[in-house]
């Protein structure tokens, strides 16, 4: 164990990984917070004026549905079992690909940090 510490070799703690990670996303709030409320906007927008379809029978969607569709969209999985038939749907669903882009950008951003701080942490420990 000592040969380890004087070859400079950090041993990060997951507790203080995830602390830093959850200071990390407390900062950054305020943006996640605004993205949700901006995909609750955009699904709403697409259950009234999106025109979303079940591809397999072609019916209107129900709101779970079309909640559904945005959330896998926002992952950016799109399995194409719902589908939206108007301009402003196919805009829509464009704008919650970007929203989920940006949205899981934030989260590896914060946890890549935790992973820093704590190593710079132990590292100043050490």
């Amino acid at each position: 164990m000592d040969n380890a510490a004087s070859d400079g070799v950090v041993r990060l703690r997951a507790r203080e990984i995830l602390r830093e990670m959850a200071r990390t996303l407390w900062y950054l709030r305020a943006i996640l917070a605004g993205l949700l409320l901006l995909f609750i906007l955009l699904t709403i927008g697409m259950y009234r004026y999106g025109g979303p379809v079940e591809t397999a029978n072609r019916t209107p969607s129900t709101m779970a549905e079309t909640v559904y569709f945005c959330a896998i969209t926002a992952l950016t999985i799109g399995f194409g079992d719902v589908v939206p038939t108007s301009i402003f749907g196919r805009i829509d669903a464009v704008l919650l690909g970007l929203i989920g882009v940006v949205f899981t950008g934030l989260i590896v951003a914060a946890a890549v940090r935790g992973v820093h701080e704590a190593a710079r942490r132990a590292g100043a420990e050490a």
